[in-house]
């Protein structure tokens, strides 16, 4: 409230507009039951397109597979996610944590997107994801251990696919040292069900069985 009572007071430097536009969001991430209409009504913005914020803006220009993703580009998708999100966030141990994560997971995308054989790819986005989640929450955030937690799930949100695939790169091992699997799972739901002609029966099956997995590991 003291930011939003200062940007009504007085012109605000640089710096502390940025410092409002993320108090703001924080609150629409927490309060709103569709966060994304508040996000894209700021889409175009100018004070979007500069450093950290353009991480999220670089999102629209993340083509994605419209195989997997018929909802189009990185920023659709996650403006799917986050609207799940804030449906499942009561179901998190940390609902800040949790919905900056969803926010925040795909971030890597815009930096790792390629097209391969024809075909459109993001491999290593949750790796390189995780690290400038930590970078734009820096810019506003001193507490470590709130940073560490969303780079976390940042990070290993897409095991579930790795695991139920049991694909090489499925690590149930340091991923439960670093983050709590169950917290990995109902974001990971939310980013299956953020996607046009999603079948969530089936998304659920996905989700039980990498709890099932994970339990027994």
């Amino acid at each position: 409230m003291h930011l939003k009572q200062r940007k009504l007071n007085y012109n605000l430097t640089d710096d502390e507009t940025k410092e409002y536009l993320f108090y703001e969001m924080n609150n629409h991430l927490l309060l709103d039951e569709k966060p994304s209409e508040y996000f894209n009504s700021i889409l175009n913005t100018s004070i979007l397109k500069k450093l950290p914020f353009h991480m999220l803006y670089n999102l629209k220009n993340a083509d994605q597979s419209p195989v997997h993703h018929p909802e189009g580009n990185a920023w659709n998708h996650t403006m799917l996610v986050i609207d799940y999100a804030a449906k499942e966030k009561i179901k998190s141990k940390n609902e800040k944590i949790f919905m900056w994560a969803a926010l925040l997971h795909d971030i890597g995308k815009p930096d790792t997107t390629k097209i391969r054989k024809g075909k459109i790819t993001s491999y290593d986005h949750d790796k390189v994801g995780a690290v400038l989640a930590m970078e734009f929450l820096r810019e506003f955030v001193t507490d470590e251990q709130f940073i560490n937690k969303v780079a976390s799930l940042v990070r290993w949100h897409m095991q579930i696919l790795h695991v139920v695939k049991e694909l090489p790169f499925a690590d149930i091992k340091t991923m439960k040292e670093e983050t709590d699997y169950k917290e990995v799972a109902l974001l990971g739901y939310c980013d299956r069900l953020g996607r046009t002609n999603v079948n969530k029966e089936k998304e659920k099956q996905n989700i039980d069985t990498f709890l099932k997995k994970c339990r027994v590991f």
